[in-house]
Formats: C-alpha cells, sequence, structure tokens
C-alpha cells in the first residue's frame, strides 16, 4: 500500500501561519523519504471568524498586528461555516493597500490576483498561489460528496438556514444550538437533515476524515497533539510536525 500522508487544518489565515506551511514542508520530507500521497484535509466547515486571523508583523512594530476578513454580515460572522462567509466586494482593495508596507511586489500582486467571494475560498486560492499546494490533494469538509461518503458520527454540527444565511449548528439531544459566547446558547428546531449538512466536531474530526481519506501517516500541530485520540484511528502513524519559529504569525515568502 502506497503511503497516504495527510495533514488538516482550518483555513487558518489569508496568508497561511507559519505553523501550516511547516505541516507541508513535514509532508513534503515524509513524501521524500518513502513515496506516496499528499492529502490536505481542509476543514473549512468551521465557524469560528477567529481561525482567519492573520497575524503580520509591520516594520518598527515589535509585535505582530492582527488582520481579518470582514464579513457581510453579524450572523455570518458568528455562526456560518467559513465556506459561506461571503466577504465584502471592498475588502480585498482595501486590505491591499494596508499590506502595502510589508508585502513585495510578487507577493502583493498574488494577493491582488486572488478571487474569491467566501473566506475559505479566498484562503485556499491564496495558498496555492503561493505554491504551497504544489502536488497536494484538497479535501474540503464542506464538499457535499466529502460528507456523504464520510462515517456516522455521533457528535457534530449541521448547517441550517438561519435569518437568511447558512449556518453551523451543534445537535443537541432535541434541538440544534448556536453558541452565542459564554454559557448563552440559542436553540434552533432539530428538523430534518441530510448527510451533506453534517460536519464533525473537533473530538470526531479525525475519524470521520480517516473515513474518507484512509491515510498511512497524519501530521499533527502542537494543539492537536493534545486532544487526539489515535486509539480512533489505530491504522494511521501519528507524525508531529517539524519546529518552526514564531508558528502562528503568516508565512509571506513565495514560492513555498
Amino acid at each position: 500500500m502506497n503511503p497516504v500522508i495527510a495533514f488538516g487544518q482550518q483555513p487558518c489565515g489569508f496568508f497561511p501561519r507559519r505553523f501550516l506551511v511547516a505541516k507541508v514542508l513535514t509532508a513534503r520530507r515524509l513524501q521524500k523519504e518513502m513515496g506516496g500521497e499528499i492529502v490536505f484535509f481542509y476543514h473549512d466547515a468551521d465557524h469560528d471568524s477567529r481561525e482567519t486571523q492573520t497575524y503580520i508583523r509591520f516594520p518598527g512594530e515589535a509585535e505582530p498586528r492582527a488582520l481579518n476578513f470582514k464579513f457581510a454580515n453579524k450572523t455570518q460572522r458568528k455562526f456560518s461555516p467559513l465556506a459561506a462567509k461571503r466577504i465584502p466586494a471592498d475588502w480585498a482593495e482595501n486590505m491591499a493597500r494596508q499590506l502595502g508596507p510589508v508585502l513585495d511586489e510578487k507577493t502583493m500582486a498574488m494577493f491582488r490576483a486572488v478571487s474569491a467571494d467566501n473566506v475559505a475560498d479566498f484562503c485556499l486560492e491564496m495558498y496555492r498561489a503561493m505554491g504551497m499546494l504544489e502536488g497536494v490533494r484538497v479535501v474540503r469538509s464542506s464538499d457535499p460528496a466529502v460528507r456523504t461518503a464520510a462515517c456516522g458520527i455521533e457528535d457534530y454540527f449541521v448547517d441550517v438556514s438561519h435569518e437568511g444565511e447558512t449556518v453551523r449548528a451543534r445537535r443537541g439531544a432535541d434541538c440544534l444550538k448556536l453558541h452565542r459566547g459564554g454559557d448563552a446558547w440559542l436553540d434552533l428546531p432539530l428538523g430534518e437533515y441530510a448527510p451533506e449538512q453534517v460536519s464533525p466536531a473537533r473530538d470526531s474530526r479525525l475519524r470521520w476524515m480517516q473515513s474518507v481519506i484512509n491515510c498511512t501517516h497524519y501530521i499533527a500541530g502542537a494543539g492537536e497533539q493534545a486532544y487526539l485520540k489515535p486509539e480512533d484511528a489505530p491504522d494511521i502513524t501519528f507524525v508531529a510536525r517539524d519546529e518552526i519559529d514564531r508558528s502562528h504569525e503568516a508565512y509571506l515568502e513565495a514560492p513555498i
């Protein structure tokens, strides 16, 4: 059996965070050693807008700035999957003006060339433009075909309509729940739904993902190592990603 070397990540900034680049570089190193295919499990069904914060260090500033997308409305920002969070038409040009002091001409041209109306597509197109996904197969958790092919799980979210938007609600005992912050939740009717609307929660993600990609090796970041349960996927060899400095900051060098 040929190796399938996988790593997973939510969209993590309109320029990739350095820890994601480290996962890619680790996967390429393993591929050189053993051959096989590299698969990126792109968890764009996640809804947390904080995932796409992009930390960029500007000249003369001791700490990086936290930059992010703007979103069409508050409901989308709080509750919609990243693949359904729409970007206002003027966001990219306004952001390009902010990035002038830190991007070279080539990288700025890449940024301006990206054309996507939602957060997940924008990030993915940017990552591709930077060469990060050369030779990598991308599997998206928002893809209806992926969801239909995945195994059943007990802990999950459901994409449903709320206030005219697609939102990602946690499956409760007798309702769907939107987390409003702290201990506050908004309950939605359970209703009927199909596998195409279902995406995994954190603790069920590994088994759900593995049922689709059947990887032999999985590259885990520092955060993942704290909660992944290898017993959920005994057929996977887990590999810690290679170290990289300033891991939460954006990686701006291309090609990757």
